[in-house]
């Protein structure tokens, strides 16, 4: 599987997901789908990211955007996470790195002093015909939902 492009098709991917659900990306046909990619449950970066969307998802569904966030955690682990931070959206478990290889956010970090594996906090914005259109790479949490929504905004200004 080949990595994504701007202005080219996303393939259709499946993931388990919270809610005892398996996602596709063709269930949201027709919609915007914001699909952000995280390093871990539970730790500040990704609670408040995750809590930034949640506290504004009125904007989003003004905007038809469905917000995925994906990391390598289990279901398991995002049913608790979800519950916890009273997520509005869905959780994609990719423990087999699928969709992180699919959009390329596995990179080398520094965690402590050492060198890992990990995800780089990235989102990336789908149109309703499955073309990605926008994406953020190394996204830094204070300003990230403020770039999203002027996106979004702009999205909406040009149709």
């Amino acid at each position: 599987m080949s990595t994504v492009s701007i202005g080219k098709p996303v393939s259709n991917f499946e993931a388990p997901s919270t809610g005892d659900k398996s996602i596709q990306l063709s269930d949201y046909q027709g919609k915007y789908v914001l699909l952000y990619f995280y390093p871990k449950d539970n730790t500040p970066g990704c609670i408040t990211e995750g809590q930034n969307f949640r506290d504004n998802i009125a904007q989003f569904e003004q905007h038809n955007t469905v917000i995925l966030g994906v990391s390598r955690d289990s279901v398991r682990v995002h049913e608790g996470f979800k519950t916890k931070q009273n997520f509005p959206f869905d959780l994609l478990s990719d423990k087999e790195e699928v969709l992180c290889n699919l959009f390329d956010v596995i990179k080398m970090k520094n965690m402590y002093g050492k060198k890992v594996l990990g995800i780089e906090r990235s989102t990336f914005l789908i149109d309703p015909d499955g073309v990605l259109i926008h994406e953020w790479r190394k996204v830094k949490v204070k300003v990230h939902l403020d770039e999203v929504l002027q996106k979004l905004s702009e999205l909406e200004s040009e149709s």
